[in-house]
């Protein structure tokens, strides 16, 4: 559908999720975010789904809230009551991030332009992001008077350290996908003609691994930092003996003693 505001393909085991509002960067209003989740939604329940590309259309990935949107924009008339920007979080970004990092496939973000505010956490939210040279990064927020969302506060100290989070946030400078690379903000940049073919193929890539395995590090990694050594290690032997009992982990070493491609299923 032209109309559509979350735009899907599937290639094989990989869907791409495009966001669709080119004309405004792609950015958040409360009709995309119901589509978005309803998209995500329906990746966790559709089981032939082993990976997936988040995009953008058009010259942008996502520039944050659309902040003309009747959800968020502030009433001018004299004595009106402020909106409660809380409960936009709570309503619509919370989900959106609570379902994007409990996806049972890993995703892959590939940036195309800019990303600002809630879009670039957003991209940051996924698993790994390929960003197109051209493509930047803003934590915009300060610059509206409010604080990193998106799990933005979370995000940011995990990946570059208290130091660098702290300047992203408090400047809101554009940071270039290229700066973001080393920073170890992303998981790689390149040229922007080489975006959909490298993060289709990355994508094909871990469609092909052992999902339940992949999802499970991911879990491990978020947790453990919160965790002592010793829970961290009790973590890790209960996700084993789950792992263990599983197909993917029988398969994989049969195909290892045979010498042979392995066939992951496991979801």
């Amino acid at each position: 559908m032209s109309d559509a505001l979350i735009l899907t393909r599937q290639d094989g085991a990989v869907r791409t999720l495009t966001l669709n509002r080119p004309q405004a960067l792609n950015s958040f209003t409360t009709e995309m975010h119901a589509q978005l989740l309803a998209a995500l939604d329906a990746v966790a329940a559709d089981a032939s789904v082993r990976c997936v590309v988040l995009t953008g259309a058009g010259r942008g990935f996502c520039a944050g809230q659309d902040l003309a949107d009747p959800s968020v924009a502030p009433d001018a008339t004299p004595g009106a009551t402020p909106k409660d920007l809380g409960q936009v979080i709570d309503r619509f970004y919370r989900p959106l991030v609570q379902r994007l990092r409990s996806l049972p496939v890993p995703v892959v973000a590939a940036v195309n332009g800019v990303a600002a505010g809630a879009g670039a956490n957003l991209a940051l939210n996924c698993d790994l992001v390929l960003a197109a040279r051209s493509a930047s990064f803003i934590q915009a927020f300060s610059k509206i008077g409010l604080v990193p969302d998106t799990g933005g506060t979370w995000l940011l100290p995990r990946l570059v350290g208290r130091g660098k989070a702290l300047g992203l946030a408090l400047l809101g400078d554009k940071l270039s996908a290229a700066e973001a690379e080393p920073l170890g903000l992303i998981w790689r940049c390149v040229d922007d003609e080489a975006l959909a073919a490298e993060a289709l193929a990355l994508a094909n890539r871990l469609a092909a691994q052992p999902s339940r395995a992949l999802v499970a590090t991911r879990q491990a990694m978020d947790q453990a930092q919160g965790l002592s050594l010793d829970e961290a290690l009790a973590l890790e032997a209960q996700l084993q003996s789950t792992l263990g009992a599983a197909h993917d982990y029988q398969e994989g070493v049969a195909a290892f003693g045979a010498r042979r491609a392995p066939v992951f299923t496991d979801r």
